[in-house]
């Protein structure tokens, strides 16, 4: 089996960003990488995912509660790994690094719970996905950890500046500070490393998130990070 490495974090946070400068990295180094992004909105297996965040079940996230709305996410990641990336997992000199994963749903479908009812809720979660629709459980998850407040102008900015319509997850305020508040717990309670990407107010340069991943990484054994 090859490495398998997940980065998550609250919208805007610069998962995409951290998973292509870590996949040139680990390239440059000698390795080879398959990089993921979830949901796969290209897919048809992202239906429910898509219909979910535009709003067509309800214009606020708990409209779907969080185990419907988990299995929309689950089943979009179980086809794409029947389907797909299957292979790369299974090659011992590929490293796959997937930009959101199950950990989604320990963060946004977590929030939607009173907190009586997060372990449970995470205890089904991993035997749902890992357990009974048996896809890959990540090597390590690094979590991208940014401000509610800081993500929140980060999408408005991208908005602008793309013209890309919001989804349901990233419009509502409220849930972006749940999500936060949920985030810090799974992390905790699952064993994610914390990558803080704020200081004193402000988002840190992409090149120091960037070294203290690469640090984590090697403290973890991963092949690429040697040099």
């Amino acid at each position: 089996m090859g490495k398998f490495l997940v980065i998550d974090g609250l919208d805007g946070a610069g998962k995409e960003t951290q998973t292509e400068k870590l996949a040139q990295k680990l390239r440059e180094n000698g390795r080879r990488v398959r990089t993921l992004s979830f949901p796969c909105y290209e897919s048809d297996s992202s239906l429910f995912v898509r219909k979910y965040l535009n709003g067509e079940l309800g214009a606020k996230p708990e409209d779907t509660n969080a185990y419907a709305a988990s299995s929309f996410f689950a089943a979009d990641r179980y086809l794409s790994f029947r389907t797909d990336w299957g292979k790369d997992i299974r090659d011992p000199e590929t490293t796959v690094i997937a930009n959101r994963y199950t950990t989604a749903n320990a963060v946004h479908q977590l929030a939607k719970l009173p907190e009586s009812e997060w372990d449970g809720f995470l205890a089904w979660l991993w035997d749902y996905e890992f357990d009974k629709l048996g896809i890959p459980v990540p090597d390590l998850v690094l979590y991208l950890e940014m401000l509610p407040e800081i993500s929140e102008a980060l999408i408005k900015r991208r908005a602008k500046e793309t013209g890309r319509a919001v989804d349901i997850h990233e419009a509502d305020r409220g849930f972006l500070a749940a999500s936060y508040k949920a985030a810090r717990y799974a992390a905790e309670k699952l064993g994610w490393v914390r990558i803080v990407c704020h200081e004193n107010g402000e988002i840190r340069t992409r090149q120091a998130i960037h070294e203290e991943i690469l640090a984590a990484l090697k403290k973890h054994g991963f092949p690429g990070t040697e040099k």
